[in-house]
């Protein structure tokens, strides 16, 4: 599949800035590079990182790990019935703040206060890819028997490094190419034209990727012929 690779990223900011290895060092283009991506990553909400994974609650535990790598969470739907089956009857839970969830069930421990969760709320924080280090999902009221649950998320993308590619860097080259100059040339305190250029050629390029990862692939109104985007609510 055509695309790039990172050794042929670092060699097309080169060429583009007309800059050597005593200006762009291969630490600075690193550094560069990672910064592009996560701006990508929080410009555009992309299909090939969003992931689902299926458990079951504890009866009387109030919070199950976040999944492994997770970066946010866009929503969890919980089964009305205990067991493996992931059909029938579901709620989506509601995000709420954390003080919201310990108003709403201000007293724990007992099995007169649990039941079929209706929110959740993060807390805890992620510093770290395993599902231990991912944070914490908090919900109420806390499970009265073991309902099996479905976590939609999107996971922490996979980073272009050494001579590798990634989903970026094969399906969007061009947008990741002047994302890395717009980034390059405020490192280099270039010509401010310059900074502009790239910049709105990120803009007009993220905005096309955008559509086809939220637009083409969601046709949801087809009123009157015409197809109309319509942006997913935290619901998946």
């Amino acid at each position: 599949m055509a695309g790039l690779s990172a050794s042929g990223l670092k060699t097309q900011i080169k060429s583009y800035t007309e800059t050597d290895s005593n200006v762009l060092t291969d630490s600075v283009l690193e550094n560069i590079i990672l910064n592009a991506q996560y701006r990508i990553f929080r410009d555009v909400p992309i299909d090939a990182d969003r992931k689902q994974q299926l458990g079951n609650f504890v009866a009387g535990q109030e919070s199950i790990n976040c999944p492994a790598g997770a970066l946010f969470i866009r929503g969890i739907q919980v089964y009305d019935t205990a067991g493996s089956e992931i059909t029938g009857a579901n709620r989506w839970l509601q995000k709420k703040d954390v003080t919201y969830l310990q108003e709403y069930q201000d007293v724990t421990g007992t099995s007169a206060a649990q039941g079929q969760p209706k929110y959740y709320a993060m807390f805890g924080g992620g510093t770290g890819e395993s599902d231990t280090t991912s944070g914490r999902i908090f919900v109420s009221p806390t499970p009265n028997t073991t309902y099996r649950f479905r976590v939609h998320f999107n996971k922490m993308p996979d980073l272009l490094e050494n001579n590798d590619t990634n989903y970026i860097s094969l399906n969007f080259p061009n947008g990741l190419l002047y994302c890395c100059l717009a980034e390059t040339y405020a490192f280099l305190k270039g010509p401010q034209d310059m900074l502009t250029l790239y910049e709105n050629k990120y803009k007009q390029e993220v905005d096309k990727f955008g559509v086809e990862q939220i637009g083409r692939r969601r046709r949801d109104d087809y009123t009157d012929g015409a197809v109309r985007i319509t942006i997913p609510s935290t619901t998946p």
